[in-house]
């Protein structure tokens, strides 16, 4: 069977994507076994996940330029290249510094990899389509997390952690093959000058502050040294906020243009987004570590219940284009917010008592409209910007998007690390992921004020509302609006 061009463009990317799932809900899978394997604690593995978080928003704003400059296939392909050379790094590892070098390699990879294939996505799609291809490239994705902690709880308890990395280069290799194949060379005739000084300004300064968040409380850096990367990132962010001004009054474009946050869709979904990411990236380094060292389970065991909440993400994107068009986007993402942030606190109500069946469900019912979530707020913040402006645009929303994540694992651990030094203890215990999931929980909700402030009718256009008010058949039949 022959897939369609509509089909085949999303599933190849999807398989990058995939690729950096499956590896990213392995690693949170086994923690703790890889942990022991270092000799180190396993909240201090905290900083192989920030690492490539941190490497992602540090990279991500030069993807766009890279693509537009050296042509989208041709740095998919080396971005895929990187991540797998990262990947066999992090395999060979035997030190909590080197494998935090390592990921962060994978994260340059990474950086490159998925934003690229996103933005060939944005520019060749029309905004009517622009749901129904996000969620083709979303769908094939999902696969990763549904199969990523069965499969890295299988490896970590049955054979070795290293093997969860060095399965990343048969997928790389199929997902090289298949982007030299079928991948568009998009190049802009219209090349623009890097912003050297605010890449390297909003590097430092996101990677410093990230550094410094996620060093606190632990012995991995003094105390004064943690808090001199704090001040130096708040500092180099703040150059590059006076910068990124002086760049616009001078009529260029800045690595990361903030003007995007005047555009009430995008500036909702980014920036609400971002608040509701937060819990969103604790509950991967969370759900495991309270499973496993809380309650007892195996690496197996966790892998198992944990990865249902990604099966049930997979089916909402069957629903989510229509869910759209019946209610909208301000309706969907205000009730969505709350829901979705209410089970994330539900799991820290979890005891080692608790039936599976319960935890189950609850993982199915939160994974489904945190799923919705993410779709509607991805297909949002791009509804009112132009295709010659998503480059620029996506950037942004990919770095906002990491930085949030990256946040949720530092603030989920700072949670953790407060509650045992209250209570006197040198090991985390299972109360303690109670206030944990509390925490990230009620900032994930926030972000349904910001929400709640966009118009009745923001997005109609992309989620077919707008069709659907003026002629009921055309969205019936789907057929495409005609031209004014």
């Amino acid at each position: 069977m022959r897939l369609s061009p509509a089909l085949t463009l999303p599933l190849i990317i999807a398989c990058a994507l995939f690729m950096e799932n499956l590896d990213g809900t392995i690693i949170a899978t086994s923690l703790p076994v890889i942990a022991t394997d270092l000799a180190e604690n396993p909240i201090a593995l905290k900083l192989a996940l920030t690492a490539y978080l941190v490497s992602l928003a540090v990279f991500i704003p030069i993807s766009g330029w890279m693509a537009d400059r050296h042509g989208s296939r041709t740095v998919f392909r080396a971005a895929i290249a990187v991540f797998v050379l990262g990947s066999l790094a992090c395999g060979v590892s035997s030190s909590l510094g080197g494998f935090v070098v390592a990921r962060f390699v994978q994260g340059i990879g990474g950086a490159m990899m998925v934003p690229v294939g996103r933005l060939v996505l944005l520019k060749s799609v029309e905004k009517r389509e622009l749901v129904k291809v996000l969620s083709y490239l979303t769908m094939p994705a999902l696969l990763g997390p549904i199969l990523g902690p069965p499969v890295g709880g299988f490896i970590a308890t049955y054979w070795h952690w290293r093997w969860i990395f060095f399965i990343n280069l048969p997928i790389g290799l199929v997902g090289w093959t298949l982007a030299g194949r079928f991948v568009p060379e998009i190049v802009e005739e219209l090349r623009t000058p890097l912003d050297w000084q605010g890449f390297l300004l909003s590097g430092i300064g996101l990677s410093a502050l990230t550094l410094g968040a996620a060093t606190l409380g632990q012995r991995l850096l003094p105390p004064a040294g943690s808090a001199a990367c704090i001040v130096g990132g708040v500092a180099c962010i703040a150059w590059y906020v006076v910068h990124a001004r002086r760049f616009v009054r001078e009529g260029r474009r800045p690595v990361l243009d903030f003007g995007f946050l005047r555009v009430p869709t995008y500036f909702a979904g980014v920036v609400g987004g971002s608040l509701f990411r937060v819990g969103v990236g604790a509950s991967p380094f969370l759900l495991p570590l309270m499973l496993q060292l809380g309650f007892g389970y195996t690496a197996l065991q966790s892998g198992l219940l944990t990865c249902s909440s990604a099966a049930a993400a997979m089916f909402m994107k069957t629903l989510a284009t229509r869910i759209l068009k019946r209610f909208g986007f301000r309706t969907v993402l205000s009730i969505n917010a709350l829901v979705a942030s209410a089970t994330i606190v539900g799991y820290g109500a979890f005891s080692a008592v608790t039936p599976v069946a319960l935890m189950l469900g609850l993982l199915l019912f939160g994974g489904f409209f945190r799923s919705l979530q993410f779709t509607s707020l991805n297909a949002l913040s791009y509804a009112d910007i132009d295709k010659r402006d998503m480059g620029a645009a996506s950037g942004l929303a990919n770095v906002a998007q990491q930085m949030s994540l990256s946040t949720g694992v530092t603030l989920g651990a700072a949670a953790l690390e407060t509650m045992t030094l209250m209570a006197g203890r040198s090991d985390v215990a299972a109360g303690d992921f109670h206030v944990a999931f509390l925490v990230v929980g009620l900032v994930s909700a926030s972000s349904f004020l910001l929400i709640r402030r966009l118009p009745a009718d923001a997005g109609d256009e992309v989620s077919g509302r707008r069709i659907a008010e003026a002629d009921p058949l055309l969205l019936a039949e789907e057929t495409p609006r005609p031209q004014s």
